[in-house]
């Protein structure tokens, strides 16, 4: 049967050159919509000279790749530095523009926000941001269906950076807030099951899984040994790829690195990525200059490559919501030790792929990598299953998945649109 195409809006306060998971998976997800011979119509922050340089500068897949497609379309939102992390983004006040006006000028069939809570800034704790929900007005007036995709575990942010004490005298008002952001999309989908009960209990509305988060399984490949940035470099080489940031408990890498180097004297620590504690990380890792390597940011073959090197892929943070660089890991055959929290049980099966650490713990995560580095027949099985796990979350079976959501909810919406007599 011959499926219609959808005219999609999508709105984004994530996207290239703003390095994130969230740029990333909102590239692929249009990339595809648009292959499939969907009209798209990505509304994405704007890049300025209020960003630092090296932002803009970055060789990442984005608008050079989609504007080729006729049946594309974007605009590209006023934005200003996030008050606390200068190479993100946060959208100036709908006063400066209007969502709205987009979407009647556009006239979507349904509308897709991905990361609402940001855009409306929550990320700021309200001091930025678009100030008000995206797409909800036009949705409402013209019965249109609209969509809104977590991708960013907010509560889990807001607690680790309060703490427990003041986050203990706020919790009472999240579920209100949760409530609050939730009720005004027809749905929200979560890629994480263990996000969505989490989300539940705090009141979230209209919850659904959906499994949209997707690898390239054929771009991130154990093959990929070909680009090794490393090869006559033989050392077991323990992995960290994401942004540095405290959410990330990146600093823990640090922490972790003497336990390991304790039982494997040539181990050695390679920390890709950029960001706030860029300054703090390389200070500390200095005690361990033959260990640990600060390499930056990487980017094309060069990353690709990285992940096919790695013996073992670390993620130390606990506020991931089935993180993208677990992923890149486990599809490049590399076993993952993360931290057991929400939604990364979903990602590494213990023994299997991988294993999970307690969290904040630099000793417990150790004592599992070294594991997997003194057993080399348990790192080619892990390798071995890390790559078979991950095929079922392949870009285009996460996708099919989505895009059938949003002719479900098109054709719900029509059936439910009562024609004037």
């Amino acid at each position: 049967m011959h499926k219609p195409k959808l005219r999609i809006a999508l709105f984004t306060g994530l996207y290239a050159p703003f390095l994130t998971g969230v740029s990333v998976a909102v590239h692929q997800r249009v990339h595809w919509l648009l292959q499939q011979g969907h009209e798209v119509f990505l509304v994405h922050p704007q890049i300025n000279d209020k960003f630092p340089k090296n932002v803009g500068d970055r060789p990442m897949a984005g608008l050079d790749e989609l504007i080729t497609f006729p049946n594309f379309s974007h605009y590209a939102f006023p934005t200003e530095p996030l008050i606390f992390y200068k190479s993100l983004p946060q959208p100036l006040n709908y006063r400066y523009w209007s969502d709205t006006q987009l979407l009647t000028e556009f006239q979507p069939d349904i509308i897709v926000v991905e990361e609402a809570a940001q855009i409306r800034g929550t990320y700021s704790a309200f001091l930025q941001g678009y100030g008000r929900p995206i797409g909800v007005e036009y949705a409402k007036r013209t019965h249109t269906p609209i969509i809104s995709v977590f991708h960013t575990d907010i509560v889990a942010y807001i607690k680790y950076y309060l703490g427990d004490v003041f986050y203990n005298l706020i919790r009472p008002i999240v579920p209100h807030i949760v409530k609050q952001f939730s009720e005004e999309y027809d749905l929200t989908v979560f890629s994480s099951r263990e996000q969505l009960e989490k989300y539940e209990n705090l009141k979230c509305q209209r919850g659904e899984y959906l499994p949209y988060q997707g690898i390239d399984c054929e771009k991130f490949h154990p093959r990929n040994i070909t680009h090794n940035p490393i090869p006559e470099d033989n050392r077991p080489t323990i992995l960290f790829v994401g942004r540095i940031t405290a959410e990330k408990n990146v600093t823990q890498l640090i922490d972790i690195y003497p336990y390991i180097a304790a039982k494997i004297p040539d181990a050695h620590l390679v920390i890709i990525g950029s960001g706030p504690l860029d300054e703090e990380i390389r200070k500390r890792a200095q005690k361990f200059v033959s260990g640990i390597t600060i390499w930056g940011e990487s980017h094309g073959t060069e990353l690709l490559g990285w992940f096919a090197r790695a013996d073992v892929f670390v993620n130390p943070s606990v506020t991931e919501h089935f993180c993208t660089t677990n992923n890149e890991a486990l599809a490049s055959g590399t076993p993952v030790v993360a931290a057991n929290a929400v939604s990364v049980s979903e990602q590494v099966i213990p023994g299997h792929n991988g294993f999970l650490a307690e969290p904040n713990n630099p000793k417990d995560f150790a004592e599992k990598i070294v594991e997997i580095l003194q057993n080399p027949e348990l790192k080619i099985s892990m390798g071995e299953q890390a790559r078979a796990f991950i095929l079922q979350y392949d870009w285009s079976a996460c996708t099919e998945k989505f895009e059938s959501k949003l002719y479900e909810l098109v054709q719900a919406s029509k059936k439910q649109t009562v024609t004037p007599v």
